[in-house]
């Protein structure tokens, strides 16, 4: 399974610390001690200013602050400490998996509705978001050869504001694919991933982003593309937003197209975990295609029931779709 895909950059980087774009885009950073201080070292005020944001700041950053960080000897001690670092962990001679676990390979293919990765990517909510993201980064450390599909929300959650009357308002704000550690997942001939999904009527498409997360990688669908209806448009946007109805079509689209898109990208798994019940229609998808294969319905259904997880975050009846 290649997952090696080329890196953006915005703006040149002095060569010596031109590893800064690597970093930016591979979350690995953001849970290592002294990792922000690899940005913020260079412009601390405009590290605030853009939320943490390493990729956003990298496209901002004036030029001879650049310069300047890349001649400062206490700078280039961090920095190469730790780009070491970075390479022995994406690199290792073996892992806690490899070792307790030889010889199974896998991939497992984790779905969630939400992941809480970092301040950078508001695509969560709450507990089962936080969860999920813990969840990515525990599988890289520790080696499990897992991969995540969820949904890359341009809107993301709202900030809250107080208007002059004492009100809270909620603020959306659009996620600009270009400023977040987010590029274009692509299939093994090098083309970009978009999947179709039916849905009573119409049929959906969705674009599929790859978020590297140490050695994990999480794929994302985005339904805002043409050719979609404005409403398709927006089935992503938010998180947990609108009526039932179009709940369900996030779960279709979550669930029928990350399995769409692990195929496309060639991706086979041997085991597919849900995180709460938002991904379940991978079952029927599942299902449908050992029946295309020349199954009947019910030794498909017992095969793959075979390859799945289920875990719960919320085990009351209110934190649940019936």
């Amino acid at each position: 399974m290649n997952l090696i895909q080329p890196i953006h950059q915005y703006r040149p980087i002095p060569e010596r610390i031109s590893r800064l774009n690597d970093l930016a885009y591979n979350l690995w950073w953001s849970w290592q001690p002294n990792g922000q201080r690899l940005f913020q070292d260079v412009d601390a005020a405009l590290w605030e200013i853009v939320y943490h944001n390493p990729v956003k700041f990298l496209t901002e950053v004036r030029q001879a602050t650049l310069e300047t960080a890349s001649e400062k000897q206490d700078y280039l001690a961090l920095y190469d400490s730790m780009v070491s670092r970075f390479d022995e962990y994406m690199a290792p001679a073996s892992t806690w998996f490899s070792k307790a676990h030889p010889g199974k390979k896998g991939p497992i293919a984790y779905f969630s509705a939400e992941f809480g990765l970092h301040e950078s990517l508001p695509i969560y909510s709450g507990g089962l978001g936080v969860l999920a993201g813990d969840h990515v980064k525990g599988a890289s450390d520790l080696g499990v050869p897992m991969i995540f599909v969820g949904f890359l929300y341009p809107q993301g959650y709202f900030r809250q504001v107080i208007n002059a009357d004492g009100w809270q308002e909620a603020i959306y704000t659009h996620l600009d694919f270009d400023d977040a550690p987010a590029l274009p997942a692509v299939t093994p001939d090098g083309s970009e991933v978009i999947v179709e999904v039916q849905l009573p009527g119409r049929v959906i498409y969705a674009k599929v982003y790859r978020i590297q997360v140490g050695r994990s990688p999480l794929f994302m669908l985005d339904t805002d593309i043409h050719p979609n209806a404005p409403a398709d448009r927006e089935l992503s946007a938010r998180l947990y937003g609108g009526d039932h109805d179009l709940r369900v079509a996030q779960e279709v689209v979550l669930g029928i197209g990350g399995i769409r898109a692990l195929r496309a990208m060639g991706i086979e798994p041997q085991v597919y975990h849900m995180n709460e019940g938002h991904s379940a229609f991978l079952v029927l998808e599942l299902v449908r295609e050992q029946v295309a294969k020349g199954d009947n319905f019910s030794r498909a259904f017992e095969n793959v029931s075979r390859m799945l997880a289920f875990t719960t975050h919320t085990p009351v009846a209110a934190g649940n779709d019936a």
